[in-house]
């Protein structure tokens, strides 16, 4: 598998500084200790974490219904990555996953089996893990998937 790379920059004091991040195929943005602690302008390495557990996630998840037979018409994944202090430093004590699936031909016990089977595919911390799933209408189903970090 391929290695894919991205750089940050940072100049300044820790409060009055700024950073800017780039990636390989274009995407970039702006941070700050406001984007990051406060609800300041610009983006955070939470939001980009988050970004990319909804993205593995729902790729995944796509493909496990596919090996089913049961092909996803639309897989939406929000994720919201949660950072607090834990011992004076700044640690991610929890990563929420919110999917909505609309899958056309399946029934609640298939798609809990094919669904069991995928967990996101983030692996760099050590989690517990909780999941609780709901049949919000007729060939649509949403669950959310907790994740929580361990603290160190």
């Amino acid at each position: 598998m391929p290695t894919r790379s991205a750089s940050a920059k940072w100049e300044g004091g820790l409060k009055g500084g700024r950073g800017s991040f780039s990636g390989e195929t274009g995407l970039g943005g702006q941070y700050s200790f406001s984007s990051r602690f406060e609800s300041g302008t610009g983006s955070n390495p939470e939001e980009l974490l988050a970004a990319a557990e909804a993205a593995c996630y729902s790729m995944a998840l796509g493909s496990g219904l596919e090996k089913n037979g049961t092909v996803a018409t639309s897989i939406e994944t929000k994720a919201g990555c949660t950072i607090e202090m834990v011992a004076d430093k700044p640690t991610i004590t929890r990563m929420q996953l919110d999917v909505r699936a609309v899958v056309p031909k399946i029934d609640d016990a298939t798609f809990a089996r094919s669904s069991s089977r995928q967990r996101p595919p983030s692996r760099v911390v050590p989690s517990r893990t909780r999941e609780s799933k709901r049949r919000v209408r007729s060939s649509s189903l949403r669950w959310t998937y907790l994740r929580w970090f361990r603290r160190a």
